[in-house]
């Protein structure tokens, strides 16, 4: 399994998130609490918005801890949305093209978990995916394969229905083919620059951990795979079956419905302000 963390809010250094709170980024990448694997040493990254609709991206297949560039462009650059990503390898080598976050256009994403007997539904899933997105792929592993099924799916002009869309075909192929009773485990951040979306969501009830935080001291908010505070009352367990989408103006929450991809109706959507 991996560790992530995604901000929006006010321009701060990388390193406001990624390195310098009690329980940083880079301290679960050594020391994780809430994950199978308590080291995260197969590489890192981050992708992070400035003034170009596209994200800037940094990766290494060195640990986190290991890269001495990292301490200096996570102090001296800056940003207002970004995206760090700490790697345990489950599929696909360790190579800097495995690393998240992954990114196409103006979106990036990152995922934490795994797809249960992933080699025998690899080639059904890799047959979804449009050739515009199918032409971009660089690594093995399936996290980036879900990334391109979600862009397939229209991520860029409805990121819910292609969602929907995407679990409905993924469950679809490892219904037919078997996952060997394998899970599903799927938790996931990805923005378009403007938003950031986060969800949680498992076959077997298990989705690896995920939370939001309230206002953080520099005003903006974060998802974390673990509180970058440690244990404390201003970070929320993210619900699972929930698409989180925090924006400038606060949080919506919609309910996950992978049926809404075979043409069911969706459930209803219910906001969070605070």
């Amino acid at each position: 399994m991996c560790r992530l963390a995604a901000y929006l809010g006010a321009e701060i250094p990388l390193e406001n998130i990624i390195a310098r709170p009690r329980h940083s980024l880079l301290v679960q990448s050594q020391d994780a609490q809430e994950a199978k694997l308590r080291v995260n040493g197969d590489g890192f990254g981050i992708a992070w918005y400035g003034h170009l609709p596209e994200p800037g991206l940094f990766k290494d297949v060195l640990p986190a801890w290991a890269d001495t560039n990292l301490p200096s462009v996570c102090r001296l650059v800056r940003s207002r949305l970004f995206l760090a990503h700490v790697r345990a390898a489950t599929t696909g080598a360790a190579s800097r093209d495995n690393c998240h976050p992954f990114a196409h256009g103006r979106w990036a994403f990152m995922h934490n978990g795994c797809i249960g007997n992933f080699a025998a539904l690899r080639r059904d899933m890799e047959a979804c995916i449009a050739d515009e997105f199918y032409a971009t792929r660089r690594g093995t592993t399936d996290s980036e394969l879900f990334f391109l099924l979600l862009l397939s799916n229209g991520l860029d002009t409805d990121p819910k229905a292609a969602l929907d869309a995407t679990l409905a075909r993924l469950l679809e192929i490892a219904g037919r083919r078997g996952t060997r009773g394998e899970p599903l485990r799927l938790t996931c951040a990805f923005s378009d620059g403007e938003r950031i979306f986060a969800f949680r969501f498992a076959d077997d009830g298990r989705a690896p951990s995920l939370y939001l935080s309230d206002c953080l001291d520099h005003g903006g908010r974060a998802f974390a795979s673990e509180p970058l505070e440690g244990p404390c009352a201003r970070w929320r367990v993210v619900e699972p079956d929930i698409l989180y989408e925090l924006g400038s103006d606060g949080v919506a929450v919609h309910a996950i419905n992978p049926s809404r991809g075979t043409g069911n109706l969706e459930r209803p959507m219910r906001s969070m302000s605070s």
